[in-house]
């Protein structure tokens, strides 16, 4: 059992690093899809927009299906739809659209990739088994950003064309996952039941002192680097002089490599009853991403880059773990997940929005940066602040057991 159980964490693995690798690649093959069509820069941002809103408008369903189907057969349902999403757009389908198709896949997805880690590991692996994918996830980040840049510039056609056969890869991947038991009954209910379910799950997780944390915790992380990926493209022309899509995909690539890194060591140093060890990565991010904005120099741009990144890995981590060991207690894991999604990327269509009208509006690239990174200090210390103060609370409680 445990073998089996081994098995199918490493065949998830690699389902979701192949997937992970397509999605990635396929961002910055629509961003060259958009500017061959010589659309205003503005326009960029909105491909993440169309994407993030799957997210939000299947957020209620998404859970309820992760739970009430095996997950790694929702994960290969879920990436076929990836698939003609970027067939569509290989095909010549409006970009904006296609894109949006994807975000559909992706929203079912990833309740289902992070919901069965519950399934095949144990509490005392979860944490671990989170670094692996998370790991996982940031190479192929990495390997992604890198070879969607560098296909992008060669042909946006041969990008997307990358994209659609990695993504055929991934869903044979998918068949190797074990056919685990649903965590709930298989029959699936109806819509306004499940809108109500929904409502539940987000209003017992907010209630949860861990559930509130680790929900806006991952939220603000998770929002201001979705926006920070859309300024390093209109950054890295304006600071460095380079233009292209590799550019900023490569240091888009470095950050991924801090990811990682700060998704080990958080594997090695941080339990779920030691999370509080995450919170000063996640100051320390805020306060790099201001020094980060009005550099001018392409490797000390590349090392705060890195850095960036492994505070975030190490930040964001145990809170997704803390999160799925939470929800599977309280609501569930795929509900619990589905509640995070969205969350957060109503937090990113939010963020990415408000850069969408800056930029529209003409404001300097570096002090939409810096404010972005402002914001994240703000948070993060707030969610710090009250961590502690609820601690504190429990305190006395504690020790009179």
């Amino acid at each position: 059992m445990q073998a089996a159980a081994s098995r199918g964490l490493w065949a998830m693995l690699g389902a979701q690093f192949l997937s992970a690798l397509a999605d990635n690649a396929l961002l910055f093959a629509a961003i060259a899809l958009v500017k061959a069509g010589n659309a205003p820069d503005w326009y960029t941002p909105l491909l993440q927009e169309c994407f993030l809103l799957a997210y939000i408008v299947l957020a209620p369903f998404v859970g309820h299906v992760a739970d009430a189907w095996p997950k790694g057969r929702v994960m290969l349902v879920a990436n076929a739809l990836k698939l003609a999403g970027a067939g569509a757009m290989l095909a010549g389908a409006n970009p904006l659209l296609a894109y949006g198709f994807v975000g559909i896949g992706a929203a079912a997805y990833s309740p289902a990739k992070y919901g069965i880690l519950s399934e095949l590991v144990s509490q005392d692996k979860l944490v671990k088994a989170n670094g692996l994918l998370e790991g996982s996830t940031i190479a192929a980040i990495l390997l992604g950003v890198v070879l969607g840049g560098y296909l992008a510039d060669q042909g946006a056609q041969l990008a997307v064309g990358f994209t659609v056969v990695t993504y055929f890869l991934a869903a044979l991947a998918n068949l190797r996952i074990p056919m685990l038991a649903p965590a709930a009954e298989g029959k699936l209910r109806s819509p306004e039941t499940l809108l109500r379910e929904f409502w539940r799950a987000l209003v017992t997780l907010m209630k949860h002192p861990d559930g509130r944390f680790t929900l806006l915790g991952t939220s603000v992380f998770w929002g201001t680097g979705s926006t920070m990926r859309f300024l390093l493209i209109a950054w890295v022309p304006l600071a460095l002089g380079i233009t292209g899509t590799s550019a900023p995909a490569n240091l888009s690539g470095a950050v991924a490599v801090g990811i990682a890194v700060g998704a080990a060591a958080a594997a090695r140093f941080v339990t779920l009853d030691k999370v509080n060890r995450a919170l000063p990565a996640g100051l320390a991010l805020g306060v790099l991403i201001m020094a980060f904005a009005p550099l001018t120099n392409l490797p000390m741009a590349v090392v705060l880059l890195v850095l960036i990144g492994a505070c975030g890995g190490f930040y964001v981590v145990p809170l997704n773990a803390l999160l799925q060991e939470r929800g599977h207690q309280t609501v569930g894991a795929g509900s619990a997940i589905a509640v995070q999604n969205f969350i957060e990327n109503l937090m990113m269509l939010l963020l990415v929005g408000s850069y969408t009208a800056m930029t529209h509006a003409g404001l300097p690239t570096v002090a939409t940066a810096e404010a972005f990174g402002a914001l994240v200090l703000a948070a993060i210390g707030v969610l710090a602040w009250a961590r502690r103060a609820t601690n504190l609370l429990a305190q006395p409680c504690l020790s009179r057991e």
